[in-house]
């Protein structure tokens, strides 16, 4: 059951507002309801694209959303290179390589880890691979099991590679992205709010539900996206479970 001190939202957002190029039914509303009464950030952990790109999609599908409501993971990666000085070896899609240009000054301390899609090829994961060995720190930008996928069926994402990087190495991967509770920390201080006073909703149970609870955050579990009854064997208990966003 929520308390009821909450003062703002965090949602997530593929699987939550959106399955592929379909906003999920009464999203839309929900998403402007929520906004006429609660200062909301959207977080995703989403690799394949950026910030503005996100927005980009969202507004297309009808959202009223604007860039400072998203925080992704990627940003939340640049800010940890940059506080570092540090470059990469990125294993990431083409099109979001381009986001890290301001760094390429710096030293190579790193490999970077996203969902790469075709660029998770043997060759590339050996190189990564081959890059630790020498002594760089793997670093995930986010760590994610699966997602729902625009067929409406559920693809590999990329924590499965994360896991074979840090078998093969030795290495454990800092987490950036969900469910790290630096993420939701900063979260909760752009909107100026504890994370005792955060909701947090979403379709994954263990990276928005289990990983919100553990940064002190309350949590809507939503029964759409990658959600599967199972996740309620797990062993981890939502504050809250709605059949979709419409129905908060």
């Amino acid at each position: 059951m929520l308390a009821e001190n909450i003062k703002a939202v965090l949602c997530d957002i593929g699987g939550v507002l959106y399955v592929g190029n379909e906003s999920i039914e009464g999203a839309i509303e929900a998403v402007k309801r929520i906004k006429q009464n609660y200062p909301i950030r959207f977080l995703t952990n989403t690799t394949q694209k950026t910030g503005p790109q996100v927005v980009e999609k969202l507004r297309g599908l009808g959202f009223e959303i604007d860039t400072e409501d998203v925080i992704t993971a990627l940003d939340m990666t640049k800010m940890f290179l940059e506080e570092q000085k540090s470059n990469a070896d990125f294993l990431l899609t083409d099109n979001v390589t381009g986001f890290f240009d301001s760094l390429k000054n710096y030293e190579k301390k790193y490999v970077v880890v996203g969902d790469a899609q075709h660029n998770f090829s043997y060759e590339n994961l050996n190189h990564a691979f081959r890059t630790l060995l020498k002594g760089a720190k793997l670093v995930a930008v986010a760590n994610n099991r699966y997602f729902k996928d625009s067929d409406n069926e559920l693809s590999m994402d990329a924590g499965c590679f994360v896991s074979a990087l840090e078998y093969a190495s030795g290495q454990k991967a800092e987490v950036l992205g969900k469910p790290s509770k630096e993420f939701y920390e900063l979260a909760c201080q752009s909107l100026g709010v504890n994370p005792s006073e955060c909701i947090m909703i979403g379709d994954d149970i263990e990276g928005d539900i289990h990983g919100a609870q553990n940064a002190g955050l309350q949590a809507a579990l939503v029964k759409t996206g990658k959600f599967h009854k199972l996740d309620l064997q797990k062993g981890i208990i939502p504050d809250l479970i709605l059949d979709s966003i419409a129905s908060l």
